[in-house]
C-alpha cells in the first residue's frame, strides 16, 4: 500500500503569518509616525497663534519694519486706507517697484489689523480712450503727476507713462506719497532702488500725519530783513501741516515764549542780531531748543552785479561767535563749482526784443554730494546761491554731522569777491577748479555749552553759570545759504512756488524736502526718521552674460527639474522594489 506524501502546510502557514505581523507592525509604525507627526504639527500651530513672530531671511532685512512702523501701526486710532495707482503691465524695472510697494503694504498690514486696507488700481485699464483721459484728468486735478521712465528690457528699450503716487485716507482727509524718488543724477536701475529703499519711511509718514496728535510748535525769526511769509510760504505751509508755525521777534519775546517752541528757524537775515537777541537764542538752544540757521556769510547784490559788477564783502550778522562756541565757522567766501545753475542773461537782439537765454553761473552751485545720514540719504540735488564754505571747530560733547557739500570741481573765492553777470559769458577755466568737496551745510548733535557762561547777561548783572541743570541735548542745523529756503513768486498770481522748483531749468530740487527731513529728525520723537536710513543692496546682473548665455540657462532651468524628477522617481522605485524583494 502507497502513502500519499503529507503537504506542508504548516511552514507555509509559518511563512505566512510571519508576512502578516510584519506587514501588520510596518503598517502600526507608519500610522505611529503619521499620528506624531499630526500632533507635532497640531502643537506647533497651537504655540503659533500663541506667540506672533516672523523671521525675514534676507541679508539687508528689506521686510523687517522699524519698532517705530510697529509702533504706529498697532496703536492706528481709526482705519486707514492706502490707494495705489501703480498697477498694470510694466517693464521688469518697475514690476520691481511695484512689488515692493505691494510687500511693503503686505508686511504692514500684519501690524496695522483691519485698521490698514489697501487697494491697486490701473490708470490705464478704462476700457475707452476717453474714460482714460477723464481718469487721467481726475488724477492731475488730485497733483498726482505722471512720470515717463524707460528701462531696458532684454536689451530693448521700453518705455510707459505711469502714475507712481499713493493716496492714504483717513478720518475725511488725505496724504499724497510719491513713491518714485531718489537722486535723478543715478541710473533708472538705482533710482529704482532708492525708491524702494524710502517706501516704508514715505507710507508711514503719511499715515503719522493723518493721525491726531498734540502738534510742535515752531517759530521763525523775524525783524533782520529775514524772508517774508510770501518768500518763505512754500516752507511755512508745509511745515503748517504738521506742526503750529509762527513768527517770533526777538527783541519782543521772552524766554519763556521761546521756551513753548520745539524749533525755530532762522532764514536769510540781512542785518545784524543785537546781544539780548543773541543771548535769547543761546539760552534757547543750550536749554534744549532745535535751531534752523539758513544764513549767508557775504553780502551779494544781484542789481549791482548786472549793472557792471560789484565786490562782495562779508555780511556780519553778530553770529560768529555764537557758532564758533558751537563748534563751526563759516568762512568769508564764495564758492563756485562747475555743477551749477543758470541764470538768465541777454545775449543778443530777435529784432526789436532783447534775446535771453539761460547761462551756467557757477555762483549757483548744485549739490549732489550728501552723506549718509537718514536727513539726506537718497536726496535728489539742491540748489543753493552765492553759498560759502564752513569749517569745523573743537567743542566739547558735540557732534558734527557734514551734510552738504560741493562737487569735486569747487573754487574758492577768498573776500572781497568779484561779481559780474557778464563773467556767465565767458566759459570756466577748469584748472582753476581745483578745490573739492567743501562741506557747507552741516548738523550739530549734543549738549551745547553757552556762549554767555561765567558772564553776566546783556544788560543786566545776572551771572550767568558755567552749567545749569535746565541745558538739555539740543540740535542745530546750520547752512550757508539765505536762500536755500527762498521760493520763486509766480508774476501771475503773486503766490509763492514751490521750494526748489527753477523756471529756467525747469527742474524742482530736493531743498524743500531736505528741510522737512531735519525737521522730523529734530522733532520727531517717535524715531520714524530713522527708517531714512534702511539700505537695499542692488545686486545688478551682468548684462552681456545675460545676453550670451541666455538660451544655455533657459535649457537648463527647463531640462534640470524634469532630470532630478526622473533620478528621483527611478531611485524610488528602485528602493521600493529591494525593500519588498523578501516577501
Amino acid at each position: 500500500m502507497r502513502t500519499e506524501p503529507e503537504p506542508k502546510l504548516s511552514a507555509n502557514s509559518s511563512q505566512l503569518t510571519a508576512q502578516e505581523n510584519t506587514a501588520a507592525q510596518t503598517k502600526k509604525r507608519d500610522l505611529t509616525r503619521f499620528a506624531v507627526l499630526l500632533g507635532a504639527l497640531l502643537l506647533l500651530s497651537f504655540l503659533g497663534s500663541l506667540f506672533f513672530f516672523r523671521l525675514d531671511l534676507t541679508e539687508d532685512k528689506r521686510y523687517t519694519m522699524s519698532e517705530a512702523t510697529k509702533e504706529l501701526l498697532e496703536k492706528l486710532p481709526q482705519p486707514v486706507a492706502v490707494t495705489v495707482y501703480l498697477d498694470g503691465d510694466f517693464p521688469p524695472g518697475f514690476r520691481r517697484l511695484q512689488q515692493g510697494v505691494r510687500e511693503t503694504l503686505t508686511e504692514m498690514r500684519v501690524y496695522g489689523g483691519t485698521n490698514l486696507h489697501f487697494v491697486f488700481i490701473d490708470p490705464s485699464a478704462a476700457a475707452t480712450e476717453q474714460a482714460r483721459n477723464e481718469f487721467y484728468q481726475t488724477l492731475f486735478k488730485k497733483g498726482l503727476t505722471p512720470t515717463n521712465l524707460g528701462a531696458n528690457d532684454n536689451g530693448q528699450r521700453t518705455e510707459k507713462i505711469i502714475f507712481p503716487w499713493a493716496v492714504v485716507s483717513a478720518g475725511g482727509k488725505e496724504e499724497k506719497v510719491l513713491l518714485l524718488r531718489g537722486n535723478q543724477a543715478e541710473s533708472p536701475e538705482v533710482r529704482l532702488n532708492q525708491s524702494i529703499e524710502g517706501l516704508e519711511y514715505e507710507l508711514a509718514s503719511a499715515i503719522r500725519r493723518l493721525s491726531p496728535g498734540q502738534r510742535q510748535r515752531i517759530g521763525v525769526v523775524e525783524g533782520h530783513g529775514e524772508l517774508t511769509n510770501i518768500e518763505a510760504g512754500d516752507l511755512i505751509g508745509s511745515l503748517s501741516r504738521d506742526y503750529d508755525v509762527f513768527r517770533v521777534s526777538l527783541d519782543k519775546s521772552r524766554p519763556k515764549d521761546l521756551a513753548s517752541l520745539s524749533a525755530l528757524i532762522v532764514a536769510k537775515p540781512a542785518q545784524a542780531y543785537t546781544e539780548p537777541e543773541k543771548f535769547k537764542l543761546d539760552q534757547f538752544i543750550t536749554h534744549g531748543g532745535n535751531a534752523l540757521f539758513f544764513v549767508d556769510a557775504m553780502r551779494v547784490n544781484l542789481d549791482s552785479a548786472s549793472r557792471g559788477g560789484m565786490l562782495a564783502f562779508p555780511l556780519s550778522l553778530n553770529l560768529d561767535d555764537m557758532m564758533f562756541k558751537y563748534g563751526l565757522r563759516i568762512n568769508p567766501d564764495l564758492l563756485l563749482d562747475l555743477n551749477s545753475g543758470v541764470i538768465p542773461l541777454v545775449t543778443g537782439m530777435n529784432g526789436d526784443k532783447p534775446k535771453v537765454e539761460p547761462m551756467p553761473w557757477q555762483f549757483y552751485p548744485l549739490i549732489n554730494q550728501f552723506s549718509a545720514h537718514p536727513i539726506t540719504r537718497n536726496l535728489d540735488a539742491v540748489y543753493t546761491k552765492f553759498v560759502s564754505s564752513i569749517d569745523t571747530v573743537k567743542a566739547v560733547g558735540i557732534r558734527k554731522t557734514p551734510l552738504l557739500s560741493t562737487s569735486r570741481y569747487t573754487r574758492v573765492l577768498p573776500s572781497p569777491v568779484p561779481v559780474n553777470l557778464n563773467d556767465a559769458r565767458m566759459p570756466p577755466d577748469p584748472k582753476l577748479y581745483t578745490a573739492r568737496n567743501k562741506p557747507v551745510g552741516y548738523l550739530l548733535e549734543g549738549q551745547f555749552r553757552s556762549l554767555f557762561a561765567n558772564r553776566a547777561a546783556p544788560g543786566t548783572n545776572r551771572f550767568q553759570p558755567a552749567t545749569s541743570p535746565e541745558n538739555r541735548p539740543a540740535k542745530v542745523l546750520v547752512i550757508s545759504d539765505g536762500d536755500f529756503v527762498r521760493n520763486d513768486i509766480d508774476p501771475k498770481t503773486g503766490r509763492p512756488m514751490r521750494l526748489g522748483f527753477d523756471r529756467l531749468a525747469p527742474t524742482e530740487f530736493a531743498n524743500r524736502e531736505l528741510v522737512l527731513n531735519a525737521v522730523d529728525y529734530m522733532l520727531d520723537q517717535s524715531g520714524l526718521i530713522a527708517v531714512r536710513g534702511k539700505q537695499i543692496t542692488l545686486r545688478p546682473l551682468d548684462k552681456l552674460r545675460v545676453v550670451a548665455e541666455r538660451s544655455r540657462w533657459q535649457l537648463l532651468n527647463l531640462a534640470a527639474p524634469l532630470v532630478l524628477l526622473g533620478l528621483f522617481g527611478a531611485l524610488r522605485a528602485w528602493r521600493r522594489k529591494r525593500r519588498y524583494a523578501r516577501f
